[in-house]
């Protein structure tokens, strides 16, 4: 039986991070959690490349435009959809997350999400600190397992 577990070794990897500007304050703290997760697995800056793009319901096209560059082993998609007042919430949150998915089955190529879709201010925050459970790390460093899964697999 052959069993395959992805590895946090991101030696020689390139990563594609594409980041929304709405809800920077958030998303700012998302990317320091995602350097730092590519950081630890061995990632180093100069094979980091971001993309900012106005907001959530952008961050498909452009990890769509990294996926299918041939540059990137895998992308980390960042971002904020807080609840407000309107439907607003309602018609990009769900849509950004299954356009992500989409793209990682069109492309093969791994995406780690970390768009975070909450009530309030208060819980994005607390899901983008510079402690454990920032949810841009998380992501960054399951896109490097997931990296590692498809290689073996694909081998």
């Amino acid at each position: 039986m052959n069993t395959f577990e992805g590895q946090t070794n991101g030696n020689g990897m390139r990563i594609g991070i594409v980041c929304s500007r709405f809800n920077d304050f958030i998303v700012e703290a998302l990317l320091n959690g995602a350097r730092r997760g590519l950081s630890h697995c061995g990632v180093t800056d100069d094979a980091i490349d971001v993309a900012w793009v106005p907001g959530a319901f952008e961050i498909p096209i452009a990890a769509k435009a990294m996926a299918t560059s041939g540059k990137y082993d895998g992308i980390v998609t960042l971002g904020a959809v807080i609840r407000g007042e309107t439907a607003h919430f309602e018609y990009v949150a769900g849509p950004c997350a299954d356009s992500i998915a989409a793209i990682q089955l069109e492309t093969g190529m791994p995406i780690g999400f970390a768009v975070l879709t909450v009530e309030n201010v208060e819980q994005a925050v607390a899901r983008s600190g510079d402690g454990a459970g920032n949810k841009g790390e998380e992501a960054a460093i399951g896109t490097i397992q997931m990296i590692d899964v498809l290689r073996q697999i694909r081998r």
